[in-house]
């Protein structure tokens, strides 16, 4: 796959279907995680990856109330005013997520020792990259981590003295939908050049790649 069809069409994929991620596939996403950058090369991070349906069980009511939390906390705004927009798909979408989590066929769970993320997150992002490069969608959440971190340890059996925290969590699966480039504020609108606030000097109203290109 080109590397830019797998950059610009790499979004959260929510709806997809049960059918198992094949074991190469599974290969392909772990051994692409841990070749990316990582801080001093020391891979302060550990994955588990879940398709225990009984696993899969316990977690289900524990992001279904984190989901919750946020919508009642952090998202409350979004969710007030949300109406036609964009942000009601989110929500829509999110929740589906929720409603359906006992269905996704393939868990990631990324723990790591860096508060920074500097490490996991990019090991998580090729992950992603390299399932959509098999045309398996993928969504990253982190609300278990902030919610129920204590639960999602201990059922996952993870050492605390061993300093592992919960990053985040993704759903992987083949999407009932098709890949496309994500609707997103442009480029232009949310960077800067020398100083903030400045022009950053280059056109980026549209996409810069569209498929065909």
């Amino acid at each position: 796959m080109d590397i830019f069809e797998a950059l610009y069409t790499t979004r959260a994929m929510r709806r997809v279907k049960p059918d198992p991620v094949p074991d190469e596939v599974q290969r392909s996403i772990l051994d692409a995680a841990v070749r990316a950058p990582s801080a001093g090369n020391e891979q302060k991070y550990r994955f588990v990856l879940v398709d225990d349906q009984a696993v899969k069980e316990q977690f289900a009511p524990l992001y279904r109330d984190a989901l919750a939390r946020l919508f009642a906390g952090p998202y409350k705004e979004l969710v007030r005013t949300a109406g036609e927009t964009d942000g009601r798909r989110f929500l829509t979408s999110a929740r589906y997520l929720a409603d359906n989590f006992e269905t996704y066929p393939l868990l990631l769970f990324a723990f790591s020792t860096d508060t920074s993320g500097s490490s996991v997150f990019p090991a998580v992002w090729s992950a992603q990259l390299a399932a959509r490069a098999h045309g398996v969608g993928s969504t990253l959440t982190t609300v278990l981590g902030i919610y129920h971190p204590t639960a999602t340890m201990r059922i996952l059996g993870v050492p605390k003295p061993e300093g592992w925290r919960p990053s985040c969590m993704v759903t992987f699966g083949y999407p009932t939908g098709r890949w496309d480039v994500a609707v997103r504020r442009p480029a232009s609108q949310v960077s800067y050049r020398n100083r903030w606030g400045a022009g950053v000097g280059l056109d980026l109203d549209e996409p810069v790649w569209r498929p065909g290109t």
